[in-house]
């Protein structure tokens, strides 16, 4: 066995073994004002765990203060630069200031420990301010991503029961003005329980100030002393509302203590931070991804962070190369998607700019495909640098999942995230419980309880059971498909439900694009299901070429026969329809749900979070010309 493999398998078993020293010395790397009882206590219930019951912390003195105190005042916390072009600077010191001056106004606002506050703000350093300034005061913060309709909006105010709302007067997004304040207005006359709304001055736009309930903020103003609110380990610190194809969001809810200790020593662990690194996680912050490492993680470690507003392709597609050429990023953590779209524009963007600053590449949000795996290191990593793949969940606070789960790189294999972190006991499992054999397909399922597992879901304990505990008792459903080569290598195959069920036989969506992604031709590839009167369902691919293809009928009965070759005749798509760009949210996901409805004629539902309607007409028109030939 390798030996850095042995060493994460090692480390992995004394970690289950023994949790209550192991992650008590992984605590002691961070501050508590009280340190009382066990670490670890096992419950009956779901989560099945408490962790750090008796312990009390604030997680914003432990990102911000105690950086300060180590004399790292004026270390940059973070390079910004919005999409037209403004750019700041705010250091650790700053960034305290803007803190406390936001948890003024929320204190003068009546918010106080386990308050909620609805968060809906762009990519601007006013975003992780005022989360942590949520967090000082020991309040709950619910960030909604700024790209969400008013109803969505609603929704989550009308969940957490959400006393104050912090919004823009607008943003900016591929050269657009986007108004947020008109759309919270809206929402809040739907809200009765909203009594304060905070506004910061992005765009400049004029927009209507209600008196007695909405305030600007003021970045001159002076900050005040606020105390950082002690809070016991399972006080809830956040929630995060997730969608699903159906039904009312999900609010995952973390809480202070194990959250704070999985998000630093998953960030450790994973990236191999330090003082002199310039880390961008190109995510939103409305997303948990941003949350842990745009925020959380980086912050707890004391790291430089690049946090960017706008579109990755606005004004063209070198803005992120320019960017990691301009702040000399030296670790980029994006998503698959976002490097499929980069190689759908070629290779020639990226290789403009000088990137040689880059020692660490990170990968998340879904399974990475290995054309793109290769691709982002020959052409990102100048063909050397390693790839950190991650699997986590909204659900599991961070990284579950990761190449350097133990400090040191074990051996990569495309597409593979590897082994698990130590502490995380993930098996892949039949439909009855019982273990795959090595290689073969089967779904995630978690044993034991982690730190950074959620406390819940927000007001609702009988869903949080029947859709996690449920379906495999006394363990935690991913709702994944993966499978376990003879290495204990992790394959993640995608979501359990983004399944295709062909004349009884089931065929996961990711399996099929991963097929159509090894043609040459093939940038990016999304695969849905066409209800079939003999066999239930059939494949449909829509398919994005890159520069010098053209889709002809000749190159998509090619596609069909990659297919048909890689995985059999059952996989084989009934059509390949030929798009610019897929519909994807502005995080840059994909949504399958979309595509999936429009094929079919159904109500594609809230597309409030594309990133570019016009990718749902290609496809609506792409879809006519499918059902006129069947």
């Amino acid at each position: 066995m390798d030996a850095a493999i042995d060493s994460v398998v090692r480390e992995n078993r004394a970690a289950l073994a023994d949790p209550e020293t192991y992650w008590r010395t992984a605590a002691e790397e961070l501050d508590w004002s009280a340190r009382s009882g066990p670490v670890f206590e096992a419950t009956p219930e779901p989560p099945y765990a408490h962790w750090f019951r008796r312990w009390t912390t604030n997680l914003t003195a432990n990102a911000i203060d105690r950086t300060i105190a180590q004399g790292g005042g004026e270390r940059v916390a973070y390079h910004w630069e919005g999409e037209n072009g403004d750019r700041r600077t705010v250091t650790y010191r700053d960034l305290d200031g803007d803190v406390r001056r936001w948890a003024g106004l929320l204190a003068n606002a009546g918010v106080a420990a386990g308050d909620r506050i609805t968060i809906y703000l762009p990519m601007i350093p006013e975003l992780p301010a005022a989360m942590l300034a949520s967090a000082r005061l020991g309040a709950v913060h619910s960030v909604v991503f700024a790209g969400f309709a008013e109803a969505a909006l609603v929704d989550r105010i009308h969940d957490s029961a959400s006393t104050v709302v912090v919004t823009a007067d607008g943003g900016y997004r591929r050269g657009k003005e986007l108004p947020l304040k008109p759309v919270v207005d809206r929402a809040v006359a739907r809200c009765p329980t909203v009594r304060r709304v905070l506004v910061v001055r992005r765009t400049g736009s004029p927009v209507p100030m209600a008196d007695g309930r909405d305030v600007w903020y003021d970045p001159a103003a002076p900050a005040p002393a606020v105390p950082a609110i002690p809070r016991a380990g399972g006080d809830p610190l956040f929630i995060l509302y997730t969608s699903g194809t159906t039904g009312r969001p999900k609010g995952v809810t973390h809480g202070t203590g194990g959250y704070m200790v999985w998000a630093h020593r998953t960030m450790r662990r994973v990236f191999g931070i330090t003082p002199t690194d310039v880390f961008w996680c190109a995510a939103d912050i409305g997303w948990v991804t941003g949350h842990t490492y745009i925020v959380y993680g980086p912050l707890l470690c004391g790291a430089t962070s690049l946090l960017y507003e706008g579109a990755p392709d606005q004004p063209t597609p070198a803005r992120w190369w320019e960017l990691i050429e301009r702040y000399r990023v030296s670790i980029l953590h994006t998503s698959p998607t976002a490097i499929r779209m980069h190689m759908s524009f070629g290779e020639r963007w990226a290789g403009a700019h000088d990137l040689g600053s880059l020692r660490l590449l990170g990968s998340v949000g879904e399974a990475i495909n290995p054309e793109a795996w290769r691709w982002y290191r020959t052409h990102i990593g100048a063909g050397r640098l390693p790839i950190v793949d991650t699997w986590w969940q909204t659900e599991t606070g961070g990284t579950m999942v990761s190449p350097q789960a133990g400090g040191a790189l074990v051996p990569l294999a495309p597409g593979s995230a590897t082994l698990p972190m130590p502490g995380v006991d993930i098996h892949v499992v039949h439909p009855d419980g019982t273990p795959v054999a090595p290689g073969d397909r089967g779904l995630v399922v978690i044993d034991r309880p982690w730190p950074g597992e959620m406390l819940g879901l927000w007001n609702d304990a009988a869903r949080f059971r029947s859709v996690y505990f449920e379906r495999f008792p006394g363990r935690y459903s991913a709702g994944d498909f993966a499978r376990v080569d003879e290495n204990g290598y992790f394959w993640f195959l995608g979501r359990a439900d983004e399944v295709l069920k062909v004349a009884g036989h089931r065929l996961g969506t990711i399996e099929l694009e991963n097929a159509l992604i090894t043609h040459p031709a093939v940038a990016e590839s999304a695969v849905v299901g066409v209800p079939d009167e003999i066999r239930g369902e059939v494949p449909y691919a829509v398919v994005v070429l890159r520069p010098g293809f053209e889709g002809t009928p000749a190159l998509a009965k090619e596609l069909q026969q990659a297919v048909h070759t890689a995985i059999g005749g059952l996989a084989e798509p009934r059509s390949v329809r030929f798009v610019r760009s897929l519909p994807k949210t502005r995080s840059g996901k994909i949504m399958r749900r979309v595509i999936a409805a429009v094929v079919r004629g159904d109500d594609v539902g809230d597309v409030s979070t594309l990133e570019d309607d016009a990718t749902v007409d290609e496809v609506r028109a792409a879809a006519h010309s499918l059902r006129a030939e069947l």
